[in-house]
């Protein structure tokens, strides 16, 4: 188990942790004014450790084709996990825009994952690091928006209108996003109608 693996599994970690903080600070002995500090604290070590395990993987020439897959599908549970969690109150983000999420990320992976065992990995695309990006600034964005909403200059209809027009825009450019990546690689996709399992090998695009 390599360094740039383990960073991957611990974004995993963070998700349920992310989660029982935002509803139970109280039972941590977090203050409710202390909450977007706290919240902010676990989505910045998430981010970095995002950025440190490519990172690493390159640098000391751990790159594997399990790293390939598992990166991304960390990615996705964590940040999913993140905007679900947003769906409670106060922030109470509409649940359809969270399903935009998840149907993306589960078919991109599943094309990903049914391709790499019938013999080629494809790769990252721009638009998908690009996507990557945006949600870690939206997700920013929300919890910053906690601030003046538990010192008490924000009210909850506002909270709740500001984060679902964050989000709403990240939604229609992670959709996007899905469209890109299944049209760039459209030519392999169909190739899994008639390719045999074999090792992986990387498809640059």
């Amino acid at each position: 188990m390599s360094i740039p693996n383990l960073l991957t599994f611990f974004r995993i970690f963070i998700s349920p942790v992310f989660l029982l903080v935002y509803l139970e600070y109280e039972y941590f002995g977090i203050s409710l004014v202390s909450l977007p500090y706290v919240l902010l604290f676990l989505l910045g070590v998430s981010e970095l450790s995002d950025a440190c395990d490519g990172y690493l993987a390159r640098k000391y020439n751990q790159v594997t084709d399990f790293g390939k897959l598992l990166d991304p599908m960390a990615d996705s549970i964590y940040r999913i996990s993140i905007f679900l969690t947003f769906t409670l109150p106060p922030i109470r983000l509409p649940m359809v825009l969270i399903f935009i999420f998840l149907y993306r990320d589960s078919v991109i992976s599943t094309v990903r994952t049914i391709c790499a065992l019938k013999g080629f990995a494809l790769a990252a695309r721009k638009s998908g690091k690009i996507k990557a990006v945006v949600q870690a600034i939206a997700a920013f964005s929300v919890i910053l928006l906690l601030i003046p909403y538990t010192a008490g200059y924000l009210s909850q209809e506002a909270l709740r209108s500001a984060s679902t027009w964050i989000v709403s825009l990240t939604a229609a450019y992670t959709l996007l996003s899905g469209i890109d990546y299944i049209i760039a690689n459209r030519s392999y996709i169909a190739r899994l109608l008639t390719a045999k399992i074999s090792k992986p090998e990387l498809v640059d695009n």
